[in-house]
């Protein structure tokens, strides 16, 4: 990537917001994560899921004090997503990554996605 095309992504809200969007779907897409998401995922009656119980051997469990991910399965996701980071960022700063750049200037990737909303921390 030469500096233009950083600058472009520096100064240009539209380009990292569509950056943004393309780097959650590759960097998120077709990880752990589609595994995990992979199921059936239960009906509530009440519509706030406070009818929802999981039933272990130790007893039941309300829906909204279920951890979704056990330890094993968030360091997994996170693993397969710094890989996927790793990658995309290794293209976006090659040659290629000029053409990404340029792409973005022009197109939304994903005009279905809502646009990120700044989280400055």
């Amino acid at each position: 990537m030469d500096v233009k095309s950083l600058e472009e992504i520096q100064n240009n809200e539209v380009v990292r917001k569509r950056l943004a969007k393309a780097m959650a779907r590759d960097c998120f897409r077709d990880t752990k994560l589609e595994d995990y998401h992979a199921g059936v995922f239960p009906s509530s009656k009440e519509g706030d899921y406070s009818d929802v119980k999981v039933v272990s051997p130790y007893g039941e469990i309300g829906w909204s004090n279920v951890s979704r991910l056990s330890d094993e399965e968030m360091k997994a996701l996170m693993i397969d997503v710094v890989d996927h980071c790793y990658d995309f960022l290794t293209v976006l700063c090659s040659p290629f990554g000029d053409t990404i750049v340029k792409h973005l200037m022009q197109h939304d990737l994903l005009p279905q996605w809502n646009d990120p909303r700044p989280q400055i921390f």
